[in-house]
């Protein structure tokens, strides 16, 4: 009797969920107790429902308890463990939330070791030993333990399924799931195949833009490097005609100059004369003195501003011609592309100041 209550004592020191000594007792707000890691494993499983519930009275609780460790219970938890009592033996394991009770224990209920589909209960190792033990009981059929006997009886008769029938219902179960994995393997063909024509779609896609985009960077690079080498001969051609100006103004310069020099020396000469009393002499020195050289033509002097061969460009877009052209006085061919247009072209002009004449021509 004495060993008897020391179990009992110990049974209310146990955890309901783990079923062994508390470790870390902790006191849910309805007022059981649980090891502290056994609660919150529990409770973290009900985190999306955001409700947490007592696994013994199933009472729940909004917002989630703040759990704190229960002093004097863990001690005396701990004095029961000096006792030097072991856990209780597997046959006295009793049911948690999560396992399949005895149907024939009374009070608190011991794990179920097996199921019987004949009599659509479970029982413990105890109570399950007539099962053995008695002829009666011989045809009856034992299976794990399972919470689902009721899916045993027949909705129709409300009588137990024999084994033949489950046999059968196996059967056409089993024809059914093959049937449904036919389907979904079959849906799985039907959607990679789909996935690979769609990958073969993005690939012809990414094709069809890259020979393009590389055109086009082709046609750009060379338009761009003809109009650069535009630009050099036009600034060449400016220089040269710059020299040729000064040095034609220059020429025209000195020439004005000596005529300038030659002009005054005579003024000299005939003030000199004016001032001659001997009219002997006037009238013998005038004559070589008032002859003037020929002067310079000013219809040769001719100051006119310079003028940039600024450059043409002449498109037959159907034929796929662009040619560029240095037009002055005359129009000197640059440069000449032969190339296919796939796309509408735009004349884009650049002004360096804001005065600078521009002309668009269309040859007709």
């Amino acid at each position: 009797m004495a060993q008897k209550g020391v179990q009992l004592d110990r049974e209310t020191f146990c955890c309901p969920i783990c079923l062994d000594l508390l470790t870390d007792p902790v006191a849910t707000p309805c007022g059981h107790s649980y090891c502290m890691d056994c609660i919150k494993t529990h409770w973290d499983q009900e985190d999306v429902k955001r409700i947490y519930s007592c696994p013994q009275c199933r009472q729940t609780f909004e917002p989630r308890p703040v759990l704190r460790r229960n002093t004097m219970l863990a001690e005396l938890v701990e004095e029961l463990k000096k006792t030097g009592l072991q856990a209780a033996p597997a046959d006295h394991c009793y049911a948690g939330p999560e396992d399949v009770a005895c149907d024939f224990c009374t009070g608190r209920k011991l794990k179920a070791f097996k199921s019987c589909l004949v009599c659509l209960a479970s029982y413990c190792e105890q109570h399950l030993q007539p099962h053995f033990e008695s002829t009666n009981f011989k045809k009856h059929k034992l299976v794990e333990a399972s919470a689902k006997l009721q899916d045993n009886i027949c909705s129709r008769h409300d009588e137990a399924t024999t084994q033949c029938q489950l046999q059968q219902k196996g059967l056409r179960g089993r024809r059914k799931l093959s049937k449904s994995r036919q389907n979904i393997q079959q849906r799985i063909q039907d959607r990679e195949k789909d996935v690979k024509e769609l990958q073969q779609e993005v690939e012809a896609i990414s094709g069809s833009v890259d020979n393009p985009v590389e055109d086009s960077e082709k046609i750009f690079t060379e338009l761009i490097r003809l109009m650069e080498k535009g630009r050099s001969d036009v600034k060449q051609q400016v220089r040269s005609q710059q020299e040729t100006e000064v040095s034609r103004v220059k020429e025209l310069q000195e020439k004005l100059e000596q005529e300038i020099s030659e002009l005054k020396r005579k003024d000299v000469e005939l003030e000199q004369l004016s001032h001659t009393e001997d009219q002997n002499q006037f009238l013998h020195n005038y004559p070589s003195l008032s002859r003037l050289s020929q002067s310079t033509d000013s219809s040769s002097i001719n100051i006119r501003p310079l003028r940039s061969s600024r450059v043409g460009v002449y498109l037959d877009h159907s034929a796929g011609i662009l040619s560029f052209y240095s037009v002055s006085e005359t129009m000197t061919l640059l440069h000449r592309v032969q190339t296919t247009f796939t796309q509408p072209l735009y004349a884009g002009l650049y002004l360096p100041y804001y005065d600078s004449p521009a002309e668009l021509c269309k040859v007709k």
